[in-house]
């Protein structure tokens, strides 16, 4: 009875996957349908278009300065990546491994300070980048993503305090110090962590909206979801299907990224297990 009473919870499961997975793909097959569909039109009554067309693809470079909103992207979420993740992981460790006067609470501020939503800081933001004539500047969002990167110190400082502090003892024993211990024992220790941050701030800071749309001014200087959603929301704007084009085109890099980093996700996994 108990096997049958298995299987069925197991046939449920699959079928509770099953379902989720649809609704999950459904709009993903459907805008990347649409970028193929001709017309400007999302809505269809079929889901795979009659015939296909890669019109909207070119239109999005000729019509729109779309290569420049990439690059823009691009760099911002490449260098809010790498520092983001850099402060950090340096951050955390300090948390978690050293012990001086008010370590508890700053931890404690810096906790509560993340809780808070990021856009209730934006018009003080504003001023200050306005007093310090960084308006319209990938310098802003970058610094400003940077600066904000730390708050979400705690996953990286649960995964320190699983380290073992004996390994750290003996290389402080032989001589090395903090920066040698931090680069040459715990980072190489720490590669899940270092993948998974540096996955997170990237997406966070390529998918950025909010933020990029108060801050960037002249096309030139826009970034992806900034000039796309300024291309839908002219007046007379009506590219959906160029837009579903851009879009599919976003989600190339972070789809890249994640399947890449993960291989190394799993082998910092692995490796870890074996030591």
């Amino acid at each position: 009875m108990s096997n049958v009473k298995r299987k069925f919870d197991l046939l449920v499961g699959y079928l509770l996957l099953i379902i989720i997975s649809i609704f999950c793909l459904y709009p993903i097959v459907w805008i990347v349908l649409s970028s193929f569909r001709t017309g400007t039109s999302l809505y269809s009554a079929r889901v795979i278009p009659t015939q296909f067309t890669i019109a909207h693809y070119v239109t999005l470079f000729e019509k729109f300065p779309f290569a420049t909103w990439y690059g823009n992207t691009l760099k911002i979420a490449i260098l809010s990546m790498i520092f983001s993740t850099i402060f950090t992981l340096i951050t955390a460790y300090i948390f978690s491994k050293f012990r001086f006067v008010g370590r508890n609470a700053t931890m404690h501020g810096m906790l509560i300070l993340g809780l808070f939503p990021g856009f209730m800081s934006m018009i003080a933001i504003y001023i200050l980048l306005s007093q310090l004539n960084l308006l319209n500047t990938h310098m802003a969002i970058i610094l400003t993503t940077v600066a904000g990167a730390p708050l979400g110190f705690l996953f990286s400082k649960n995964f320190f305090d699983t380290l073992p502090s004996s390994v750290m003892e003996a290389a402080r024993i032989d001589g090395a110090g903090h920066v040698t211990i931090f680069a040459r024992i715990v980072l190489p220790l720490a590669r899940p962590l270092i993948v998974y941050t540096s996955l997170l701030s990237f997406a966070g800071a390529f998918t950025d909206f909010i933020f990029a749309q108060l801050v960037l001014r002249t096309p030139d200087k826009q970034t992806l979801a900034v000039g796309l959603y300024n291309m839908i929301n002219d007046r007379f704007g009506n590219a959906f299907t160029v837009f579903a084009a851009g879009s599919v085109l976003i989600a190339v890099p972070i789809t890249l990224l994640f399947i890449f980093m993960q291989r190394h996700l799993i082998e910092g996994l692995t490796a870890g297990a074996d030591k």
